[in-house]
């Protein structure tokens, strides 16, 4: 699906290949700085190579319209965005930037539960806490229903009970749904358990683990 192809970032990657396949979960780990989360703004195009490129489905990124990109490859940052109103308006935020039908109250309330998140649709978002918002960030971009998933330390604000749920919720997720999951996390206990491909970032140098 993915192919980095000689590509440099900067002076914090140096990749002269690597391939992250359709309806597998593939995880980054390293050390704070490595490049891990560098690698998953260059698939969304937030960044793009300073050399080589990245292909999506054998297409240069370089050559794929950014929006259209971002409808297909969803990204959830270590620091999610909330948008100003209550929870519903979080929720439904993505679904009208890209012209999606609404879901109805139900909808919403069921997937706070898939998250863990016993709040109101009408509570205000700004008052939850990280790990709230973290959770909330996450259901709104499942709700997108995008073929692929781009999660920076997507339980980093989690207690280890509440990350386990959320990591098999998402997983559980995905695999039923034959998404794509590119992963950043800390975590090795969690890579392990989840993970089709485990990928550790070193001074921006990919090795796959097991080789």
């Amino acid at each position: 699906m993915f192919e980095f192809i000689d590509v440099k970032y900067k002076n914090i990657l140096d990749i002269p290949h690597l391939e992250i396949e359709k309806g597998e979960i593939t995880t980054l780990i390293g050390e704070s700085g490595g490049g891990k989360t560098t690698i998953l703004t260059l698939l969304n195009k937030i960044n793009s190579p300073t050399q080589g490129k990245v292909l999506f489905n054998g297409i240069d990124l370089s050559q794929i319209d950014t929006v259209m990109h971002r409808r297909k490859v969803t990204m959830l940052s270590q620091n999610p965005i909330i948008f100003e109103g209550d929870i519903r308006d979080n929720l439904v935020k993505g679904l009208k930037y890209q012209d999606k039908p609404m879901v109805d109250y139900q909808a919403l309330e069921e997937l706070l539960q898939q998250v863990q998140l016993n709040k109101e649709l009408d509570a205000p978002a700004d008052n939850l806490s990280g790990g709230e918002k973290q959770r909330l960030a996450l259901a709104r971009i499942l709700l997108l229903d995008s073929p692929v998933y781009l999660l920076d330390e997507p339980s980093s604000a989690l207690d280890d009970n509440t990350e386990t749920l959320i990591i098999d919720m998402i997983t559980e997720h995905v695999r039923k749904n034959n998404k794509t999951l590119v992963m950043v996390t800390h975590s090795k206990k969690v890579a392990k358990k989840y993970s089709d491909v485990i990928i550790n970032i070193k001074n921006g140098h990919c090795i796959l683990e097991g080789e």
